[in-house]
């Protein structure tokens, strides 16, 4: 999406604000003995009750042989990314991680992110997974400028994880996001500076690193829609939306 006008630029920020709150009550709902179906539960709750639309819930996406039948994706341990919350139920167990990834309609406008939670307490390579994985974010939003490239984005992400021994998720990546849940252009979590298409002023993107503590390989669940790592070593994800401005990114779900 190109943000075009006032009114859109306006319904981006507060759908971003209302997600990045949602996302925060689920962080803070993740503790053991919490059921991945009362996760799914509440986002959707959360999300009618403020008059907004769950994006992911119906959504079929290219290639997908059905329509997604829950709110939230919540993807555990070697879960990359979305895993169904609602049809094969799952307990969170003290030492897990979690990701969650939601996306919500405000005033005709989508916003994406994703976050990964431990559950209780977890490991010191754990900690340095997550850490890396959102750092790598963090590199991708402050390499996504007006005037640089996908490339650009990809690069940094890509030489933030291998930099911290994890390996870049490469058939997964961000997105533009705005009028439909996907957009172009795909932004892969590597590249080189400089290629890929050109970033423009009013862009709406989603950035969202994937890494594995182990090999990058992955596979799709016989339901369709879970992505796991081929040699169960686990996974961690985040994600936000921005909107590219003339001063660079700004993050429209924090």
């Amino acid at each position: 999406m190109i943000i075009a006008n006032d009114s859109e630029r306006e319904n981006l920020i507060e759908g971003g604000k209302r997600l990045a709150a949602v996302l925060e009550a689920l962080r803070a709902k993740v503790a053991p003995g919490v059921t991945t179906e009362e996760l799914d539960d509440l986002a959707e709750a959360m999300i009618r009750d403020d008059g907004d639309e769950p994006c992911f819930l119906g959504y079929t996406p290219d290639g997908a042989g059905r329509a997604y039948p829950a709110t939230l994706c919540v993807s555990i341990n070697d879960e990359v990314v979305h895993g169904i919350p609602n049809e094969t139920v799952k307990t969170l167990k003290e030492g897990d991680i979690v990701g969650l990834d939601l996306g919500l309609r405000h005033g005709g406008i989508v916003v994406d992110a994703a976050i990964t939670v431990p559950v209780g307490k977890v490991n010191d390579e754990t900690k340095k997974l997550l850490y890396a994985t959102e750092a790598a974010l963090a590199a991708g939003i402050a390499a996504a400028s007006p005037g640089n490239h996908v490339g650009d984005i990809g690069y940094a992400i890509q030489q933030e994880i291998e930099a911290a021994g994890f390996s870049v998720i490469k058939e997964l990546g961000g997105h533009g996001v705005g009028d439909r849940v996907h957009e172009e252009p795909f932004i892969p979590n590597y590249g080189r500076p400089g290629r890929g298409e050109l970033l423009s002023e009013g862009m709406v993107l989603a950035l969202e690193p994937i890494s594995s503590a182990g090999k990058a390989a992955v596979i799709l669940a016989p339901d369709g829609y879970t992505y796991r790592t081929k040699d169960g070593s686990r996974s961690a994800h985040f994600e936000h939306t921005i909107l590219l401005e003339s001063s660079g990114a700004r993050i429209i779900t924090a």
